[in-house]
């Protein structure tokens, strides 16, 4: 029987890609593996193939098999035949899952630095029979205490949650910590996870924030990741594995370690289920990032633990239609709290701030600090009333002042700072049109973001400036289906074609968007379907490639967010980056420019 969660945990069952091999006979495996590896050179496809098709239990017995037929040690034949990341992947795949974990675990703590992210994967992820068995596991290979080497080298916060995961998930832990990240680790490490998820609901209603904002609000650092992962796995490791995996390949270079360990550790458990997850959430299926990231009998094996490629049916499982159906919905209930990195400034005074920017604009040269200070720590109410008060006692209109003495890109964003929100997304709707040229990203970016108020306010703000219609504008600029999507969006009428569509077909909509459609018709779709998971997704995805390329979007989406969700973009950015904002926008900018994106930005996470 089939159980439908709605993060993304499919089934009561797991589900593997790898099981036991039927008419299984050790000794003839053992055999074959002998002739592949015998005379010069070895029979890598013969290798790998027997290997990916057997279970782990199987793989025992061939080796004692290979032991008691040729007297010799298989794991040890391997890793002289084989090299680089093959054979990584291959003599790992021969060790028992508990004596997997220890030598992972081993690896990270051993040496000089600490590898924490696998510490973090390797213990939020495992269950209290497999905790166990790779405590007892690492005792054996090692001959030292799991426990004692981890505490020796981690610290603080971060080693007292290790050390509850390590004594019993769920079960133990301390009584009494003594701090506010104390409760954090009262919480999560004595509960079932049955009992936590309630409790993650009931905290979410009281609050009115999820735990996840919570610990991303209160804490820091290695121990943030590792709270955060705890929460993710308990809500669904499949969903938790996807991400990972998606980390280890995205961008320049592959993590292969990570790749690795999670390939192998979840090949006979539920492979399945963090498949669906992936391509639930990203955009393409995981077989295929594989396939597009490795190489050679490297790849052959990864992709046989894999198991199938999802893109090629263009349909989920039934169950997980449903689950994305319901995530969609879910969505549009769940209430994030938004936190912004501009508020409005203490004991303002409005007549003394336009004084001091008339000030920092007269005479020969301009003070850019002092307007930078003013205009990037005011909110844009306060900064209206600086307009005003700066108009009626020196005559003088702030805009045009600003326009003159400022340049380039720090004129635009101080301009674009000063603005109403209205009038700054009708001047960045209009920028996107004019000209030879249509940025359909920034019409896509801006109409799928907005809220139907935030779209009627940039409607008449687009009228007053422009003396024409939002809607007349789009019409006469684009065309065809991308025309149609976009102006439904201008009228306010965001549609629930995509939840309606799951419902009713069992199809993957971004399967049929990806086959059915192309060019900007495509991108607005997917930017529709990606809005209903996370606004803030959205937005650190088009910050992280629009930087050093496309400063009119990290404008835009720096003013517009600020005093919005920047926070909480932020925390997005860093967890799918893993750099942080701060570091990108100090690294690709400069001068008064950066300074003030780094004050917008509002801190270093």
């Amino acid at each position: 029987m089939f159980e439908i969660d709605l993060n993304c945990s499919l089934f009561q069952v797991f589900r593997g890609t790898i099981a036991d091999a039927s008419d299984f006979d050790p000794t003839a495996d053992a055999e074959a593996l002998y002739n592949a590896m015998k005379g010069i050179g070895s029979d890598k496809e013969a290798i790998l193939d027997l290997v990916t098709s057997r279970s782990n239990a199987q793989r025992q017995e061939v080796i004692a098999a290979y032991k008691s037929n040729f007297g010799q040690d298989l794991i040890d034949d391997l890793k002289y035949e084989l090299t680089g990341k093959f054979e990584r992947l291959i003599v790992s795949l021969m060790r028992t899952p508990a004596y997997h974990d220890a030598k992972e675990i081993h690896d990270a703590i051993k040496g000089t630095g600490t590898n924490e992210r696998c510490l973090i994967e390797v213990l939020a992820s495992r269950n209290n029979k497999q905790i166990h068995d790779m405590v007892a596991a690492y005792k054996d290979a090692y001959g030292r205490d799991l426990e004692e080497d981890v505490i020796a080298d981690t610290s603080g916060h971060f080693k007292k949650m290790l050390v509850v995961l390590l004594q019993d998930l769920y079960a133990a832990g301390e009584e009494q910590w003594g701090t506010d990240e104390a409760k954090f680790i009262m919480i999560l490490g004595n509960r079932s996870v049955t009992h936590l998820r309630m409790v993650f609901d009931e905290y979410e209603k009281i609050a009115e924030m999820s735990i996840e904002d919570s610990i991303k609000n209160e804490l820091s650092g290695d121990f943030e990741r590792l709270m955060l992962a705890v929460v993710q796995c308990i809500r669904s490791i499949p969903m938790f594995f996807a991400k990972r995996l998606y980390k280890s390949m995205k961008g320049l270079g592959t993590a292969d370690n990570t790749l690795i360990r999670i390939m192998i550790s979840r090949s006979e458990i539920d492979m399945l289920d963090i498949r669906e997850c992936f391509r639930l959430r990203y955009e393409k299926s995981l077989y295929n990032m594989i396939k597009d990231d490795t190489s050679g009998d490297y790849k052959r094996t990864l992709l046989n633990l894999c198991g199938g490629d999802d893109d090629l049916a263009g349909e989920f499982f039934p169950e997980a239609a449903q689950i994305a159906y319901k995530m969609w919905e879910l969505s549009a209930m769940t209430r994030v709290q938004l936190r912004p990195t501009v508020r409005p400034a203490s004991n303002f005074d409005p007549a003394a701030d336009a004084q001091a920017l008339r000030k920092a604009m007269k005479g020969f040269g301009t003070d850019e600090d002092a307007i930078i200070d003013i205009v990037a720590r005011r909110s844009n109410a306060q900064r209206q009333e600086i307009r005003q008060a700066f108009k009626s006692l020196l005559g003088r209109d702030l805009m045009k002042d600003l326009k003159s003495e400022l340049s380039k890109n720090l004129e635009r964003l101080i301009i674009g700072l000063m603005l109403t929100p209205a009038e700054f997304d009708a001047k960045m709707m209009r920028k996107a049109m004019e000209g030879a040229g249509t940025d359909e990203h920034a019409l896509i970016e801006i109409l799928v973001t907005r809220s139907n108020q935030e779209i009627h306010a940039m409607n008449a703000a687009y009228q007053d400036a422009y003396k024409k219609s939002l809607e007349d504008a789009v019409q006469s600029d684009t065309s065809g289906h991308f025309c149609r999507i976009l102006v439904s969006l201008v009228l306010c009428s965001h549609c629930k074609v995509f939840q309606e569509f799951v419902k009713c077909s069992n199809k993957d909509i971004e399967q049929i968007i990806k086959k059915e459609m192309s060019g900007d018709v495509k991108n607005a779709f997917y930017a529709i379907g990606n809005n209903y998971f996370s606004l803030q997704t959205l937005f650190s995805f088009t910050l992280k490639f629009g930087l050093g390329t496309d400063d009119r979007a990290l404008i835009r989406i720096m003013v517009s967010r600020s005093e919005i969700d920047l926070f909480n973009i932020r925390k997005e950015f860093k967890e799918t980056h893993d750099d942080s904002l701060h570091e990108f926008i100090q690294g690709d900018t400069s001068g008064d420019y950066r300074k003030t994106l780094l004050i917008l930005c509002g801190g270093e996470d």
